[in-house]
C-alpha cells in the first residue's frame, strides 16, 4: 500500500503477534554458550511499540539504536542467578566473555566484553576537624 510518498508494508512479526499484541517468540539469554535465561517474549509487561514510546519521551530514538527491555525469566540477570543458587555461578563477565541473546524469527545478537578503562585515580580522604563554630 503506498501512502504519500511512503512505502506501507505488512509487519514481518505479525503472525506471532497474540492478541493484545505482545510477540510470542522464544528468547534465549546465553554466557560463553551456556544458556542462562529462556522465555517468551509475550511475558513482557509492556509491548516493543510501547516502551519506544516510552523512550522516546525525551530523546530522539533513531534507526540503529539499541533498547534493552529487562532481564531474560526463567533465568534473570547474573545477580538474580547467584541470589537462587547461593554463590557466582556463572561467574561475574570479565574481559573475553561472551553474551549471547537469541529471539526466535529475528536472530542473535552476540556481544564479547573488553576490558574498561582504568579509572581515575581519586586523592585519599583528608581528616577534618569537627568542631563546630
Amino acid at each position: 500500500t503506498t501512502l504519500g510518498p511512503y512505502l506501507v508494508t505488512a509487519d514481518e512479526l505479525e503472525p506471532y503477534r497474540d492478541a493484545d499484541g505482545f510477540l510470542r517468540l522464544a528468547l534465549t539469554a546465553e554466557v560463553n554458550g551456556e544458556k542462562v535465561g529462556s522465555d517468551l517474549l509475550s511475558n513482557m509487561s509492556w509491548t516493543f511499540e510501547e516502551m519506544t514510546a516510552y523512550a522516546s519521551r525525551g530523546t530522539r530514538i533513531a534507526s540503529g539504536d539499541v533498547l534493552g527491555s529487562g532481564t531474560c525469566g526463567n533465568g534473570g540477570c547474573l545477580a538474580e542467578l547467584w541470589g537462587r543458587n547461593g554463590e557466582q555461578v556463572p561467574p561475574p563477565l570479565g574481559p573475553g566473555d561472551t553474551v549471547t541473546l537469541t529471539v526466535e524469527a529475528v536472530g542473535s545478537l552476540t556481544t564479547r566484553v573488553v576490558p574498561g578503562t582504568e579509572p581515575v585515580a581519586l586523592p585519599k580522604g583528608r581528616r577534618r576537624n569537627r568542631e563546630r563554630p
